[in-house]
Order: structure tokens, then sequence, then C-alpha cells
């Protein structure tokens, strides 16, 4: 079940709130940044850097996913490890909402998503 325009206006003002809080400073911007993007029921937090090869291309690494199990009314969260692999988030594997999918991933606890 695709989310409804109420839930997508609510993770999109969660997500601007958690970059205003996130994003680097605005002078270093074109060498790193930080983004998210929504793809059905997910949510993707990104950095976005130059290549090392071509600098004047840019490429970005999923670091975060929250995904809505609308069955369960949770959002799971995962971070990427070095396999590539999306793996669960512990010790907040769950959460009830986007707000708090936000916050864990802000919190950074086990330095999974910015290291």
């Amino acid at each position: 079940m695709a989310l409804s325009e109420f839930e997508i206006k609510k993770i999109e003002k969660a997500a601007e709130a958690f970059l205003a809080v996130r994003r680097p400073a605005p002078s270093i911007r074109d060498k790193w940044d930080i983004g998210w993007r929504l793809e059905q029921q997910s949510v993707f937090i990104f950095e976005t850097r130059p290549l090392w090869q071509d600098p004047s291309q840019y490429q970005d690494i999923e670091v975060a996913k929250a995904t809505y199990v609308q069955s369960q009314r949770v959002w799971k969260i995962y971070w990427q490890r070095q396999d590539l692999k999306w793996h669960s988030y512990e010790p907040d594997s769950q959460v009830k909402t986007i707000e708090q999918v936000f916050d864990v991933i802000n919190q950074d606890e086990l330095g999974c998503f910015f290291g």
C-alpha cells in the first residue's frame, strides 16, 4: 500500500528538520553533503561526495534506510555495512514515527551511519 499524501508531507517535514541539523556548512557542500529521498515505503539518507578519480563528478553513498511496514505500523531502520547489504540497526531496529527514525539516525549512537 502506498503512503498517503499526509504521510509523505510528514516525512518531508521530518527530513527537512533532520537536514537543518545535519547538513554541513554551505561553504563545503560542494565537497560533502547529505540528502534524502523517498522510494515507495522507504526513506534513504545518503552522503554526496565528489568521485576521487574525477572530482567534477559526484556520487551518492547511502548510509541509512528506513522502511515503513504498514501491517505493523512501524518504521524499520537499517544501515549499510561494507558488504553493501542493509542490516537491521540495533539497538533501535524499529520505531513508531518518522521523527523517531531521524532522531535515531541523527544520534548515530553506534557510529554506523556517519562513522
